[in-house]
């Protein structure tokens, strides 16, 4: 492996257009992976394998260079590296060359608390706990259920829906919106943002800024709002909250960050992890038949769906110069968070790349590790839980269709964006 350029030069790189242009094919994943390569997107666990096997924290200059661990023990110890690793850039994508210079402050309280430092992080994500506890998420389940069969209403007479647009991704910014008071019409342009931010963005910098500048502006009115005239909504909520903790200092711009956060996390991970476990069943009829027979299976299963089809991987900032196994990870460098690469390791898992839908052993890190473990995992797993639940109770046989190609979302949370789906028609509630 060698060294990558010095924080200044990369300072540089960052605001020149061409980083963001698509390289030529990737001949060693170990020195020259690309998040955005056809083949990662399609399929990375392969890649993840040779990467593990010949270079465990590989490197790429791509996209102004970073690093990518893939070794489990690797992604634990990384994670619990803090100062070292900042959390203050969660995305290895570099700016939009006219993106606007943020300060660390901004940097931190952009999605905080997934991409603050302590001890800002500290109290920001107490702020969304008690909202993300396990007993409080229940709340939201009714209306979830109540969702997923109007969704499944909309168009199971025809016998055919892309599972991707016309389901899985329509649950995630519903509720959310829902949770945050927000009207749950507003999903389709919600999921115009996160695609063009996390998805479509990936080629084009000049509109994956003007979606986040949209977006923000979206929820700063939002809020403002909320300053005039509080409701009964988790945006009221946090804004008007009081901690005891004298490190606080919940301001209308700290709430605009967490929102956008629920926003952006809260919908793309979810309705990626719930498309690919419709996929996989569409693709693995016995698995299916399983969870039709066995339904107390669903909670087991949902758990290696997580593992096996993991969305995210985070990024993280080097702070300063680190040794790490022999490699030499310089200030200013960025670290890919391999999660889902993680959750393949064979040191860990047994028969990693296999699917086994009653894994009894699964101690996964699909939602992270350490401090910054994602705070709404208990909603992800209820939405997913009850999204493929209500699919199968009222769609049991279903198939991909050819109509039209399947398509991935690729960079750093991976999941269905096209897919098509065919079903015996006017199946009843």
């Amino acid at each position: 492996m060698t060294d990558s350029p010095d924080m200044h030069e990369k300072m540089k790189l960052a605001t020149n257009p061409e980083i963001w242009a698509p390289g030529g094919p990737v001949e060693d994943w170990t020195t020259d992976y690309d998040i955005r390569d056809e083949a990662y997107v399609e399929n990375p666990v392969p890649i993840w394998a040779e990467m593990r096997e010949k270079c465990p924290i590989a490197h790429s200059e791509r996209l102004g260079g970073s690093w990518n661990p893939t070794k489990f023990d690797d992604l634990r110890a990384m994670a619990g590296m803090i100062p070292e690793l900042s959390s203050r850039q969660v995305l290895v994508m570099p700016p939009a060359p006219n993106a606007p210079e943020l300060s660390r402050y901004e940097q931190m309280i952009a999605a905080a608390p997934i991409t603050a430092d302590p001890p800002l992080h500290g109290w920001t994500r107490r702020m969304l706990l008690p909202a993300f506890a396990p007993r409080a998420v229940t709340r939201w389940e009714e209306y979830t259920e109540q969702l997923c069969h109007e969704l499944i209403d909309e168009f199971i007479e025809s016998g055919r829906c892309d599972g991707a647009v016309d389901y899985s991704q329509q649950i995630p910014p519903r509720v959310i919106a829902h949770i945050i008071g927000i009207d749950p019409g507003m999903a389709d342009q919600f999921v115009e943002w996160v695609n063009m931010v996390l998805g479509e963005g990936l080629y084009d910098p000049q509109n994956r800024q003007k979606a986040r500048d949209e977006m923000i502006g979206f929820i700063s009115a939002e809020v403002a709002k909320r300053q005039e005239d509080p409701q009964e909504d988790l945006l009221t909520e946090l804004l008007f909250m009081e901690l005891e903790d004298p490190e606080a200092n919940i301001t209308p711009q700290v709430v605009i960050g967490i929102t956008n956060l629920l926003i952006v996390a809260g919908i793309d991970t979810t309705w990626s992890s719930i498309g690919s476990g419709l996929w996989h069943l569409a693709n693995n009829p016995d698995d299916r038949q399983r969870l039709l027979d066995e339904p107390d299976l669903l909670p087991i299963a949902i758990e290696e769906m997580l593992r096996y089809y993991a969305p995210v991987t985070m990024a993280r900032v080097a702070e300063t110069d680190i040794e790490y196994e022999g490699v030499h990870i310089k200030r200013g460098d960025k670290v890919l968070m391999n999660f889902p690469a993680a959750c393949h390791d064979p040191e860990h898992f047994e028969d990693p790349d296999e699917f086994v839908i009653d894994r009894a052993r699964n101690r996964h890190i699909a939602f992270g590790s350490g401090i910054h473990r994602c705070a709404g995992s208990n909603l992800a797993r209820l939405e997913m839980q009850t999204a493929i639940r209500v699919w199968l109770e009222r769609i049991p046989h279903f198939e991909l269709s050819d109509r039209e190609p399947m398509k991935w979302a690729g960079g750093q949370v991976r999941g269905p964006r096209i897919m098509p789906m065919s079903f015996p028609a006017g199946q009843r509630r």
